[in-house]
């Protein structure tokens, strides 16, 4: 019978102040997916749609 390669080792918790920073993390960028989604929009209904995308676009051109 085959032996494990290594001997089990116990499973220990996460600390509480490990815990907490990637939930602030995971908040983080959830808020600031938020806020950029809610920027889009308001460009999208004071721009229009056709200026909206043509702002984007050359976005996209000058970085690439």
């Amino acid at each position: 019978m085959a032996h494990p390669l290594s001997t089990p080792q116990p499973i220990t918790r996460t600390s509480e102040p490990a815990n907490r920073l990637a939930r602030g993390v995971v908040f983080g960028g959830v808020g600031l997916g938020a806020v950029l989604l809610l920027a889009a929009a308001i460009l999208w209904v004071r721009y229009g749609t056709a200026v909206f995308f043509e702002m984007i676009a050359s976005g996209f051109a000058a970085c690439f």
